[in-house]
């Protein structure tokens, strides 16, 4: 499995290109800005991208989603309660003194227990709600994107409209620990970690 992380945008969200190295068929997660960037990285590797997934839908996750959904003709695919935030991105980024341009609605909404599957790999959706209401995780060959869900050593913020603390750490602890200490997980901001390290050292988890 191909794995790409740019971190793109001024928030600096991590967008991830995940590809089959055999079909050379690949999703794009969390296309946030700089969709040129994102575009030539695909190029570069001879990919096809068959979906576009937003873990969830603040604006530094999805503001590029219009572009690349033209670029490659990709379907669009967030989890149904995060669906209404694509149409107000620029109000949302607005909010923070930065612009966003609108996302197109959803061309397939996600829930729990559903799969995307692209050439070799098929990836399992996992709602994660507490930092967003329709925040999703998705896991593949022992890769959890997770969005804003988790991060090394923290945690999603939960202050913004729709967050809940303590939802959010049930998402963690019922749906994410128990998937093995080496799963690997590729957040939505910094670097990477894995569950066995967050299990011991995550203060937000004690």
């Amino acid at each position: 499995m191909i794995v790409k992380e740019m971190p793109v945008g001024p928030i600096m969200a991590n967008c991830y290109i995940v590809g089959c190295e055999d079909t050379k068929e690949a999703v794009v997660i969390d296309p946030g800005d700089e969709a040129d960037r994102i575009l030539m990285a695909l190029a570069q590797e001879s990919l096809k991208v068959k979906y576009i997934i937003n873990t969830h839908g603040h604006f530094d996750h999805v503001g590029a989603n219009k572009k690349m959904k033209e670029a490659t003709g990709a379907p669009l695919m967030i989890h149904a309660d995060d669906a209404f935030m694509l149409g107000r991105l620029s109000q949302d980024a607005g909010m923070f003194g930065l612009s966003a341009e609108n996302s197109p609605p959803p061309d397939q909404t996600l829930a729990d227990g559903d799969t995307v599957s692209f050439g070799n790999i098929t990836m399992s959706v996992i709602h994660t709600p507490g930092h967003s209401p329709g925040g999703i995780t998705l896991y593949a060959d022992n890769c959890l994107f997770v969005g804003d869900t988790l991060f090394f050593g923290s945690i999603g913020r939960t202050d913004l409209p729709g967050g809940d603390y303590h939802t959010l750490i049930n998402s963690i602890k019922t749906k994410l620990l128990g998937l093995g200490d080496n799963v690997r997980v590729l957040t939505g901001h910094g670097p990477e970690t894995t569950i066995g390290r967050e299990k011991t050292s995550n203060p937000f988890l004690y």
